[in-house]
């Protein structure tokens, strides 16, 4: 069984859904509530990254890349940006890459931009920690639409990843936790599960059940985390699909 169908085996009951960030964003619509505002503040903090590689394989540097995602971003927050999502359909994803390439295709003015917000950037983003990370990408002449879509796929992922390695607390936990991830996310390699158990001093035995008790979490919070992005749960089933396709596209 593939990683991306372990991960279509979960089911989320659909009642508390209306309280993910995106519904709740696409929900509000033109109103742009105070509870919509600061889902959307949550989902861009989280999503920025994709944003930035894309702008950066466009051809811009790295200090204009910085400027014209932290500006998008202060656009989206600052204005009605939202009034054109369709309240039957829309993911974060497709929005905010749609919305990026339609200011850039039309030269948009970051001075604009800081007027609406009042010349306070609503959003902030650390050049050097944003060109660091995208310095350590590995080489890939795929689009700059493929790699926006597998650095969402790996953004994703590691938000999980961390929220898992969270609830693992306390030494011996977090300890274990960080022996076996790499079993999480089907790497390959030569280190084996007998190896790891003789790290931890544990049983084979023991160490299975613990890969397979995370992985099992770790599959909920993946689902748990689409959630947050769609606007309806059935889109979930989809976004698993796309976000593993990302990987090998």
């Amino acid at each position: 069984m593939s990683l991306s169908d372990q991960f279509l085996r979960v089911r989320r009951n659909g009642r508390d859904f209306a309280s993910t960030h995106w519904s709740v964003v696409v929900l509000a619509g033109k109103e742009h509530s105070p509870q919509s505002a600061a889902a959307l503040e949550t989902l861009c903090q989280a999503y920025w990254y994709p944003l930035y590689s894309f702008t950066r394989r466009q051809g811009y540097g790295p200090h204009e890349a910085a400027d014209l995602t932290q500006d998008f971003f202060s656009h989206i927050l600052a204005t009605n940006a939202l009034a054109s999502v369709s309240r039957e359909k829309g993911k974060f994803r497709s929005f905010l890459l749609a919305s990026l390439k339609n200011l850039l295709a039309n030269e948009w003015n970051r001075a604009l931009c800081a007027k609406r917000g009042g010349g306070v950037p609503l959003f902030s983003l650390d050049e050097e920690a944003a060109e660091g990370r995208y310095q350590l990408d590995p080489a890939d002449d795929s689009t700059p639409d493929k790699i926006f879509e597998r650095r969402w796929a790996e953004t994703l992922l590691s938000r999980a990843l961390e929220s898992l390695r969270t609830e693992c607390d306390g030494d011996e936990k977090t300890r274990r936790f960080d022996e076996v991830k790499k079993f999480l996310l089907g790497e390959k390699g030569t280190d084996s599960l007998a190896a790891a158990a003789a790290r931890l001093n544990l049983s084979l035995a023991a160490v299975k059940g613990l890969v397979h008790r995370l992985r099992r979490r770790f599959r909920e919070l993946i689902r748990n985390e689409i959630s947050q992005t769609v606007a309806h749960p059935e889109e979930i089933e989809q976004e698993i699909r796309d976000l593993f396709a990302a990987f090998g596209s």
